[in-house]
């Protein structure tokens, strides 16, 4: 086979799978590894192809990214998209959810309690391992058993290498990783008390809070196929806020988990098809201070009354409270053993949208979602989530 002809060849596959692998490639085509590399490498420096660990992905090339470089403006992007919605959406595979988001690398000391005020205490055990809500949840929708895109932007420091080998290592079916030389890759410190599970955080942002428009008008062609967009508030609010625009106006749901909390959210709630809160950010939000499911009821009202569509309320060993047309549906916690509950609201998240994507109703992907954080309290590690045959245990055994 001439080369040409073999790199040809390799460009189809990736149109109709989206992704190869280095091996695979060299036994259908009966060459060496180091051909195939040597092609991939070709085709990239085209950009016909993104290289990533072991093998390619596709680079999609078509209307959304010539109105991108037409454009040079994301404004006149919206613009363009918003005249030419309802051609937009593709015939594409269903179950995608794309998420923007921030990788935090965690450091996790586990203390028999939480200290008090000035008090130093020696820590059970420690690790440093992969985190931030984005990276979590962009875990656990995959884990749940969906395509994921996930775009994030970490700095140069060793850390971004880090965050790069995990997300190859990942099932995540593909991510965007930027980087930035003015901020270091963000960072958490962690508690986690062994006396209950439950945690606290102090995180730093850094290079998660320096995304651009432009890096956010390269989404467009990502969620040309997309079902959900699913966000946090761990990245600059202009950034997060543009992405809601784009989602919004390529007629793509919109799922905005308000963690950490900003009042600024609030001007994004007409276009945010649902709105995930925990307890403490509910309260917040709605000025309604929540301690019973009664109370949960209430918030969820006022929060309606802001703007929102629907809303799905959080409340740990509470379950969760959907409130969506009118109507509350209560559903109960799963019964749990927990071990760590730092990522239990990123499992949550990260199932609803993947569940969502895949035909779900709103009701039935919370439940879903519901089941799958019983099962991530069960493990240690944010990024440590159950797969789809343990939720349908989980779901059976109820």
């Amino acid at each position: 086979m001439f080369l040409e002809e073999r790199r040809s060849q390799i460009l189809q596959w990736l149109d109709e799978h989206e992704r190869v692998t280095v091996n695979g490639l060299a036994s259908q085509l009966g060459v060496t590894r180091e051909t195939i590399r040597t092609d991939l490498s070709a085709l990239a420096q085209q950009g016909l192809v993104q290289r990533c660990y072991g093998g390619a992905i596709a680079l999609r090339r078509n209307l959304q990214e010539k109105l991108i470089s037409e454009s040079g403006n994301f404004e006149v992007l919206l613009q363009r998209l918003q005249s030419r919605k309802g051609q937009i959406k593709s015939s594409g595979k269903q179950g995608k959810v794309c998420i923007l988001g921030a990788f935090n690398v965690d450091i996790v000391a586990k203390v028999a309690q939480f200290p008090q005020s000035g008090e130093s205490l020696m820590a059970l055990g420690s690790t440093l391992g992969p985190g931030g809500k984005g990276a979590n949840q962009a875990m656990a929708a995959s884990c749940a058993g969906t395509r994921v895109h996930f775009v994030a932007k970490v700095g140069t420091d060793q850390f971004s290498q880090f965050a790069f080998d995990h997300l190859s290592a990942s099932d995540i079916h593909s991510f965007r990783l930027y980087q930035t030389d003015t901020e270091p890759t963000g960072s958490a410190i962690i508690y986690v008390s062994q006396e209950n599970g439950e945690n606290m955080i102090a995180i730093y942002s850094g290079a998660n809070k320096t995304i651009t428009d432009e890096e956010i008008a390269e989404l467009t062609h990502e969620l040309t196929d997309a079902d959900v967009m699913l966000l946090q508030l761990e990245n600059n609010f202009e950034a997060t806020r543009s992405a809601i625009r784009l989602a919004h106006t390529m007629g793509v749901r919109v799922i905005m988990n308000p963690a950490p909390f900003s009042p600024d959210v609030v001007s994004c709630l007409p276009m945010i098809d649902v709105l995930t809160p925990n307890e403490t950010e509910a309260s917040r939000l709605s000025g309604i201070e929540i301690h019973d499911v009664a109370s949960a009821r209430a918030a969820a009202q006022a929060i309606v009354a802001l703007g929102a569509r629907r809303v799905i309320i959080t409340m740990g060993s509470r379950g969760a409270l959907l409130f969506d047309n009118q109507q509350f549906h209560h559903i109960p916690a799963f019964p749990a053993l927990s071990v760590d509950t730092t990522g239990a609201g990123d499992a949550f998240n990260g199932a609803l949208a993947a569940a969502l994507a895949q035909g779900q109703s709103l009701l039935q992907a919370a439940t879903w979602a519901s089941a799958f954080a019983s099962l991530a309290v069960e493990r240690e590690g944010a990024s440590n989530m159950p797969d789809r045959q343990q939720v349908l245990t989980r779901l059976q055994q109820r």
